[in-house]
């Protein structure tokens, strides 16, 4: 789909090289630039203890890295800072992620680049705003933009989420803007600079719980996967299989269709479950009441119950019966990079016809 456009990324970590991955998922020339001196992006180092000390990538580089051309370069060279310059003259696109004044120090900021290539779409990435030079890490933005006081449990405490949740976000912003950028210029022939900053794109990710805050003075606490206004859902109960299952259960009607599935006819009637504010003042002893029901059975027999009627529950996969799954397997991309055979899940994952 846009296979005519060129894009130079000059981005290392997650954020930047996802949104870099997404222009190459739809056919772009995407030439990622790595820093000669440091061993190219850091993260080609960020290993699992498994993996193979002499690979020249790690899983975590190869999850955000796809269907791209590496180029080795020091930017503060002046030969390789001009190898740049050639091929922005004939880009469309350029990703960064420089720390705060960096990217005019070696060259690269936008007024430089739109000097040489007058309607360059610039996008940049960067923590706390562009004249801020603190640096932006996942598990620091998550703590200090409230991620982290509502994840967890009272018994565990605060808990970061176990991905970088922040670039994720900030690379979906940055992605839209770009897109909008490219839908002006098709119209006005101008170029664009996006920036979008990790803290900003955690904000706007709050969403009902911002404004809980906001509207209601409400501060959330962390309830584990329970939510704080439907009841059982979040709840998560053992089968007879030792497998697991989360329930999403949202009205009435869904919670006595389930309890019609696991035999629990007696709680129908029950005056401490017959409205869903009821369930959550009761959630406690409801839990408690549910989960002997749950042991009667293998999870496969329960699901199929659920998903033939449309209860809204879900089986408790971890990563291998994930993509064990047919659906997911149809999303994954495979190529080699460096010798090393990669795969990872697909960026850009919607239809259009």
């Amino acid at each position: 789909m846009l296979s005519n456009l060129t894009v130079i990324e000059l981005a290392s970590v997650l954020a930047g090289p996802d949104v870099g991955m997404f222009f190459s998922e739809l056919g772009s020339r995407v030439i990622k630039i790595e820093n000669k001196k440091t061993g190219g992006d850091v993260t080609r180092n960020w290993k699992l203890a498994s993996e193979l000390k002499e690979n020249k990538v790690s899983a975590y580089f190869s999850s955000v890295n796809y269907n791209k051309e590496y180029l080795f370069l020091n930017l503060s060279e002046k030969d390789d800072q001009d190898q740049v310059y050639e091929l922005i003259k004939t880009a469309d696109i350029v990703i960064a992620n420089f720390k705060p004044g960096d990217d005019k120090k070696l060259g690269m900021g936008y007024q430089t680049l739109k000097s040489i290539k007058s309607d360059i779409i610039f996008g940049e990435i960067n923590g706390y705003g562009g004249t801020n030079k603190r640096a932006a890490y996942d598990v620091v933005l998550q703590a200090e933009t409230g991620f982290m006081s509502m994840n967890g449990t009272p018994k565990s405490g605060p808990v970061k989420m176990p991905i970088a949740l922040i670039d994720v976000l900030a690379a979906h912003q940055l992605k839209e803007g770009l897109l909008l950028a490219l839908l002006k210029k098709e119209k006005t022939g101008k170029g664009s600079k996006v920036e979008v900053s990790l803290y900003d794109a955690a904000l706007a990710s709050l969403k009902n719980q911002a404004t809980n805050w906001l509207m209601n003075n409400h501060i959330p606490k962390p309830i584990g996967s329970l939510h704080p206004n439907i009841a059982p859902y979040g709840e998560t109960f053992t089968t007879k299989d030792n497998k697991k299952v989360v329930l999403a259960i949202g009205n009435d009607n869904q919670f006595v269709k389930l309890l019609e599935i696991i035999g629990a006819h007696e709680l129908i009637e029950n005056p401490l479950y017959k409205s869903n504010q009821l369930r959550v003042q009761n959630r406690v002893q409801l839990d408690n009441d549910l989960s002997n029901y749950f042991t009667q059975y293998n999870r496969t027999e329960l699901m199929d119950q659920f998903i033939k009627i449309n209860i809204p529950v879900g089986s408790l996969n971890n990563m291998k019966e994930v993509f064990e799954n047919k659906d997911s397997k149809t999303l994954i991309l495979e190529e080699e990079i460096d010798g090393v055979q990669t795969k990872r899940v697909k960026t850009a994952i919607f239809k259009i016809s």
